[in-house]
C-alpha cells in the first residue's frame, strides 16, 4: 500500500487539495530521484512509509499553528518539511540543506505542488542569522548534543502552541545514551504508538524544549 491510502489510514482528514499533492509526491521524486540522488534507490518503493508517513510522524505529537515558523534542518530532498508543509498549508516552512542540489530537488518539488509556505536555502543551520522559529525539525542529521548547539539559539522564546518551542527530531534506537549527553529534558514519543507498519518499530519523535 505505497501511496496516498497509507496516509489516508492515519489522516482521514485530509482534503482533497492535500490528497492531490500527496498523490504526485510518489511520481515527483521518481522523476527527480533519476536526476539527484535524494532517496536511495532501493528505498523508493517505500517512499509513502519510510519517508512521507515516518515525516508526518511530528503531527502526531504537534498540529503546527497558522503563521508558525519551522525550521528545517538537513532536509535532503524535502523531508521532514514538504510533506508537513502540504499538512499545515498555514504554516510557514524554511528547508535548509548545505548540498545544493538537494534544495533544487525542495524547490522544484514545492513549485510543482504549489506549496506557498516552503522556502528551501543552501545554507547551513549555524550560519542563519536574525531568524526566529517556533521549532526545528530535522530527521537524525547527527547526533542531538551537536544538533541542540546548531539550532537552540534558532528558537523564539515566545511560544504560541500548547508545547513549549523545541526541537522535534526523527530518530530511530536506541537514544538513552545519546540524550544523556545532552544534559536536558527532553521527551520521546514512540512511532509504534501512532502507526502499525514494521518499519516503525525503534523510531521516535524526539522532542527537546527550548525553554
Amino acid at each position: 500500500m505505497q501511496d496516498t491510502s497509507l496516509l489516508l489510514k492515519y489522516f482521514p482528514e485530509l482534503t482533497a487539495t492535500q490528497i492531490d499533492q500527496f498523490d504526485w509526491l510518489g511520481p515527483l521524486y521518481r522523476e527527480w530521484n533519476e536526476k539527484i540522488n535524494v532517496v536511495s534507490r532501493k528505498d523508493m518503493d517505500n517512499l509513502y512509509t519510510n519517508h512521507i508517513l515516518h515525516s508526518l510522524a511530528i503531527a502526531k505529537v504537534i498540529s503546527f499553528k497558522p503563521m508558525a515558523n519551522i525550521l528545517d534542518v538537513g532536509t535532503g530532498g524535502g523531508f521532514p518539511g514538504i510533506p508537513l508543509a502540504i499538512l499545515f498549508p498555514e504554516t510557514h516552512f524554511h528547508l535548509v540543506d548545505s548540498i545544493g542540489k538537494k534544495i533544487t530537488v525542495v524547490n522544484e518539488v514545492s513549485k510543482s505542488l504549489g506549496l506557498k509556505n516552503v522556502v528551501g536555502e543552501k545554507i547551513r543551520a549555524e550560519e542563519i542569522k536574525n531568524k526566529k522559529y517556533d521549532f526545528v525539525v530535522s530527521r537524525a542529521v547527527t547526533r542531538m548534543k551537536e544538533f541542540y548547539f546548531w539550532v537552540n539559539n534558532k528558537i523564539s522564546k515566545v511560544s504560541i502552541h500548547d508545547m513549549d518551542n523545541g526541537i522535534l527530531y526523527l530518530k530511530g534506537g536506541d537514544l538513552d545514551e545519546e540524550m544523556d549527553e545532552l544534559k536536558r529534558p527532553y521527551q520521546l514519543f514512540a512511532l509504534t504508538d501512532f502507526f502499525e507498519e514494521e518499519f516503525f518499530e525503534t523510531k521516535k519523535v524526539v522532542f527537546v524544549p527550548i525553554v
